[in-house]
């Protein structure tokens, strides 16, 4: 595989992206991996790395491209903070659309997955952009809340959700909990939408993070096999 930073056109901004690619010449399904707090950091772009090392075009936006540190400072605000769902949407669209023009990619069979604040960004982009054929948030917190000038939260707009979900979840997180995972549960069984909930005993929020102290192997490797094989059932099969 090969991987490398890229430049794309986000309406009058420009966003960095990284980009992992298998060897050959595909196409290949695609998958965009959605940043935690910490942005495109190493743990994100290993996971591009490992993605496509299965076979994935696998691609990380930086979505903190907007911000600077004058902004912040300005601001008394973090980056994080900053985020606005509606500039979310618009950078996630920019990167399947990316995806679907890139010769190497089959733009059909397109997954998103996502870690911590990554995982609220999946369930958003599966509620806002409806080429997903598969989405996998990793314990994704603040669903039921909206960011910047979006008017109603990712759960809120949970009915626009047009492909299956597979979602991990640390017993003892708190954020999302155990009650968190009970509304998700029972607001996808009410809309009819294909899920998959996993909880994995004793983890914590970023068990899969093997750069941070709450990484447990036990709950990483089972979550990771899992999310593979989903991913091959949706966008390979």
């Amino acid at each position: 595989m090969s991987s490398s930073w890229e430049t794309i056109q986000v309406g009058q901004s420009e966003m960095g992206i990284y980009l992992g690619m298998p060897q050959g010449t595909g196409p290949f399904p695609a998958v965009v991996v959605a940043q935690a707090a910490g942005g495109v950091d190493e743990f994100i772009q290993t996971i591009v790395d490992r993605l496509a090392g299965e076979g994935y075009a696998a691609v990380a936006p930086d979505l903190y491209h907007r911000t600077t540190v004058e902004i912040e400072k300005a601001t008394g605000k973090t980056r994080r903070q900053l985020l606005d769902d509606t500039e979310i949407v618009a950078d996630i669209d920019a990167t399947v659309s990316f995806l679907q023009n890139h010769a190497s990619v089959y733009g059909q069979r397109i997954g998103v997955t996502g870690f911590c604040m990554g995982g609220r960004v999946v369930w958003l982009a599966a509620v806002s952009n409806p080429n997903f054929k598969a989405c996998v948030p990793f314990y994704g917190g603040f669903i039921m809340d909206s960011w910047g000038a979006a008017t109603q939260s990712p759960f809120e707009l949970s009915k626009n959700i047009n492909c299956p979900m597979m979602f991990h979840f640390g017993e003892v997180d708190k954020n999302p909990s155990l009650d968190d995972m009970a509304r998700y549960d029972e607001e996808l069984t009410r809309l009819g939408k294909p899920h998959e909930f996993y909880v994995y005993s004793g983890a914590d929020h970023r068990f899969l993070d093997h750069t941070f102290t709450a990484y447990q192997k036990e709950a990483s490797e089972l979550s990771w096999a899992r999310t593979l094989d989903f991913f091959a059932a949706n966008l390979k099969a």
